[in-house]
């Protein structure tokens, strides 16, 4: 019967408010997104996902929509997003956008209605619940954003539920003609020619229905020492942290909700791929069920450390539960670049790409966010800029920001990202260097590396024709994996002793490193700390790409390292030199 087109794909995200400013007001659009689909065609993705473009206040940058079926002026047209979605689809890429289900803006026309009277038509499209005999809130619920999840409203006497924003009021899909009125938005869409829907917080629509209090942490559950990293560094020590989330999220009957849409996606051969933030691989496997969504991001792999036993402990049973039903981002809007999560600098990205290629050898489909590519760390901001909600309303967190700066495009003011002011500083780590036009075409570069990475993925159809996996290390710094039984990828994290060799069966042949100092001579793989390699075990003869020997890689990488150190005049920050001439990245 063939595989579904999402299987083995890669995908990228576009956070669209920084991508690219086509009208020079400072905020990227829609415009933008479409004069840079043949980059990213060429960079070897195959699914686009966009976020919110559609109308609304931006309380929180679009995720509180007012209208699901038009387009914000501010990022273009209802046209200009059609004939992106054809300019894509003749490039090959699939285009994925943003659905937000669990909620809508307060400007939405439902809720508008809804807090009318208690007798409105829509009054019942949402939460709302009595006070507490004391007056107060209902529950002892609170919103991610920190503050409770619930906001009284003098005109009707009653309390609506937000499990984000007041500005968020949150949807009741115990409500018959809120599935129904969803059901629609995605046949509209899908029939719009849209591909597919990344359905935001999608573990969290459905509520305990007899919205009892949450735990706190400590009540017969283990708090985390004061010492220890928070599960989330953006959200660290926010209230939502403090409870045990038993009752407002992952609850019986939301993926009954999801049964229902597969029927509709069915019909236009569509993509619902969940935001399903469960780090527990039998709880989220429960998601991508056969009848249900298609895929789910795996979030764990935003949290590992850069150690080899957290690597294979924590994303084996994720491979063993739910194989190619998962999504595997490097990065995302909410979560630090990979690059600053793996200790920074030229290390960090370095790091980033090794840890890339082996998210790649994983079944599914690996994502990358937005300056991934380049290897980018966070954008070092000011103290004071803060356009998160969290930061805004979490004095002393940290926030988003870092992570939504704008994509460096070429160098010079507006870093060819806009030529007006940009609505968030760029950060002072941005250079000229730092930029795409820096990277692209120069041999060695982290950009020409991923996407190398990337055409080396899509030519070994053992990576994305969901062959199976086996583990082939449980202990040591290397983590090995093997796709059935062509292709073998190999991580090397460090352990402080050097290169590890590996020993191969004869005949194999080195078919991507991230680095020049990584070789195949006879049967041993010299795989240097930092470094990861895909090595075709069987290789084919006929149609395949020739592979740069290891002197050819090595001229090419002095030559990155080279510019590297120009541009960077000895500051081991952003992407540089390896430290050992070798490869940048």
């Amino acid at each position: 019967m063939g595989q579904p087109w999402w299987q083995g794909a890669v995908g990228y995200e576009i956070y669209v408010r920084s991508f690219l400013d086509d009208d020079g007001d400072g905020l990227g659009d829609l415009a933008g997104v479409r004069a840079k689909l043949p980059y990213l065609a060429d960079l070897g993705v195959d699914i686009v996902w966009l976020t919110p473009f559609y109308p609304s206040p931006q309380a929180d940058h679009g995720y509180d929509v007012a209208d699901y079926l038009d387009v914000d002026p501010r990022f273009g047209t209802l046209d200009v997003l059609l004939a992106l979605t054809t300019e894509a689809h003749e490039l090959g890429l699939r285009l994925v956008i943003d659905l937000v289900p669990n909620h809508t803006s307060d400007h939405h026309p439902w809720f508008v209605d809804s807090r009318a009277s208690r007798d409105a038509e829509y009054r019942d499209f949402y939460v709302w619940r009595d006070p507490a005999p004391d007056g107060g809130p209902p529950n002892n619920w609170v919103s991610h954003f920190g503050g409770p999840a619930w906001t009284f409203d003098e005109t009707t006497g009653q309390y609506y539920m937000h499990l984000f924003l007041p500005e968020q009021p949150d949807l009741n899909w115990a409500e018959p003609r809120v599935c129904a009125a969803f059901e629609d938005i995605l046949d509209t869409w899908f029939s719009r020619g849209i591909d597919g829907v990344r359905i935001d917080v999608a573990h969290s629509l459905v509520e305990d229905p007899e919205f009892r209090d949450n735990p706190l942490l400590g009540e017969g559950i283990e708090q985390a020492e004061d010492d220890d990293p928070s599960p989330d560094p953006t959200t660290a020590r926010l209230v939502f942290d403090r409870f045990v989330h038993v009752h407002d999220v992952d609850q019986p009957g939301v993926v009954d909700i999801y049964r229902d849409w597969n029927v509709v996606a069915a019909k236009h051969d569509a993509l619902l791929l969940g935001e399903v933030y469960i780090l527990d691989p039998i709880k989220l496997h429960r998601y991508v069920t056969d009848d249900a969504l298609h895929a789910a991001f795996c979030f764990d792999t935003l949290k590992l450390a850069w150690d080899a036993d957290e690597v294979r402990d924590t994303l084996r049973p994720y491979v063993e539960v739910s194989g190619d039903a998962l999504a595997w981002p490097l990065s995302s809007h909410d979560d630090p670049h990979a690059a600053t999560r793996f200790g920074g600098g030229a290390r960090g990205a370095r790091r980033a790409l090794a840890y890339f290629t082996f998210l790649c050898g994983l079944p599914g489909a690996p994502f990358l966010y937005q300056g991934d590519e380049l290897g980018l760390e966070d954008g070092h901001l000011e103290t004071g800029v803060a356009s998160d909600p969290i930061a805004v309303r979490n004095p002393g967190t940290i926030g988003r920001d870092a992570v939504r700066t704008p994509m460096p495009w070429e160098p010079g003011p507006g870093f060819g990202f806009t030529t007006g002011e940009p609505w968030l500083p760029f950060g002072s780590n941005r250079t000229d260097e730092t930029t795409v036009a820096a990277q692209l075409g120069f041999p060695g570069s982290h950009l020409e590396r991923t996407r190398e990475l990337l055409a080396t993925r899509r030519r070994l159809s053992a990576l994305t024709n969901g062959s199976p996996t086996e583990w082939i290390t449980d202990e040591g710094p290397v983590v090995v994996i093997e796709r059935g039984e062509e292709v073998l990828v190999a991580l090397h994290v460090g352990d402080g002793d050097g290169p590890a060799e590996l020993v191969l069966p004869e005949g194999c042949r080195l078919a991507f490193a991230t680095m020049a100092e990584v070789e195949l001579i006879g049967d041993t793989l010299y795989l240097p700390e930092d470094s990861a390699a895909i090595i075709e075990l069987e290789p084919t003869e006929d149609g395949e790409e020739p592979m740069l020997d290891a002197e050819e890689r090595a001229l090419m990488d002095r030559a990155a390292a080279d510019q590297d150190l120009a541009r960077m005049s000895g500051d081991d920050t952003g992407i540089g030199n390896d430290g050992a001439g070798g490869a940048n990245g």
